[in-house]
């Protein structure tokens, strides 16, 4: 499958199985960027992946309309668990490894902030602001501005909602 002409994809990015990825429009996706999921990925409308971005795992991973995910972060829908019985990698029979997998959802107008890492399983709420070099374990409920997994203030819900039916209106005339 080839890449819709409504993304604009930047030199030395690397999508490994595209045809496993819904995209929206517009979509930006930065420089050195690498995305590599085995199930469905969505990527929504106006949503950029700025650079150095990773995107990895076995389960699905959506990304919400006009949403971003800023430089350096990881999503992972996938990975390790060291702390119980498992050892290993990739290089290890899976009996013997304890990987921990589960669907990754960034609602929308949701903005992951630089070098965050997203963990599996976890479902961030439309309007969330993650902040920079996060760890993101569990669910975050909507219109919340989160370091780690902590909400530390509200975000703005009634004004970006605001900002949004302009950007409708004159997107519409």
């Amino acid at each position: 499958m080839a890449i819709p002409n409504t993304v604009t994809m930047y030199p030395y990015t690397q999508i490994i199985f595209p045809d496993k990825i819904t995209f929206g429009n517009p979509v930006i996706i930065d420089s050195f960027v690498l995305i590599y999921v085995k199930k469905h990925m969505t990527i929504g409308n106006y949503v950029h992946i700025a650079a150095f971005v990773s995107i990895a795992g076995h389960e699905e991973i959506h990304i919400g309309d006009f949403s971003g995910v800023s430089n350096g972060s990881r999503i992972f829908s996938a990975t390790d668990d060291f702390v119980d019985w498992g050892f290993g990698n990739p290089t290890v029979p899976p009996e013997y490894r304890n990987v921990k997998s589960g669907p990754v959802i960034i609602g929308k107008f949701a903005m992951i902030g630089a070098n965050a890492v997203i963990l599996p399983g976890v479902t961030i709420g439309d309007g969330v602001t993650v902040g920079a070099n996060s760890v993101v374990s569990c669910d975050l409920e909507p219109w919340g501005v989160y370091i780690n997994n902590k909400r530390i203030r509200e975000r703005n819900k009634q004004g970006v909602l605001a900002t949004y039916e302009k950007f409708l209106a004159n997107s519409l005339s």
